[in-house]
């Protein structure tokens, strides 16, 4: 039986449309955003998340420009994701995520 495949929103590769990751960029949302703080699905043209009341515009790390709360900074494509050092677990977080949202962690900066 043929399966319809979907584009993942930040590389555009086709992918099932039941993965939880792109196996070509490695986004933990290819078919929608994220909040970084509690996970809830959001959109671009949203201020705050409906889900927590997080900002979700915020100033990039790299560049100093204001972006989307997103895997990537939408000027310079700079990574805003840092790793979680604890060993079991090592998910990528949110730069500005004080615990890692899948283990409950402090994350040290």
């Amino acid at each position: 039986m043929a399966t319809y495949k979907q584009p993942c929103l930040h590389c555009g590769t086709f992918i099932e449309r039941d993965s939880r990751f792109c196996p070509a960029c490695g986004s933990g949302s290819p078919f929608g955003y994220i909040c970084p703080t509690c996970r809830s699905p959001i959109g671009k043209e949203q201020k705050v998340c409906s889900g927590c009341g997080r900002q979700l515009r915020v100033i990039c790390p790299h560049c100093g420009r204001e972006t989307f709360v997103s895997e990537e900074c939408e000027h310079c494509k700079g990574s805003l994701m840092i790793r979680c050092r604890n060993p079991r677990c090592g998910e990528k977080q949110f730069f500005q995520n004080l615990k890692c949202t899948a283990c409950g962690k402090r994350l040290d900066r």
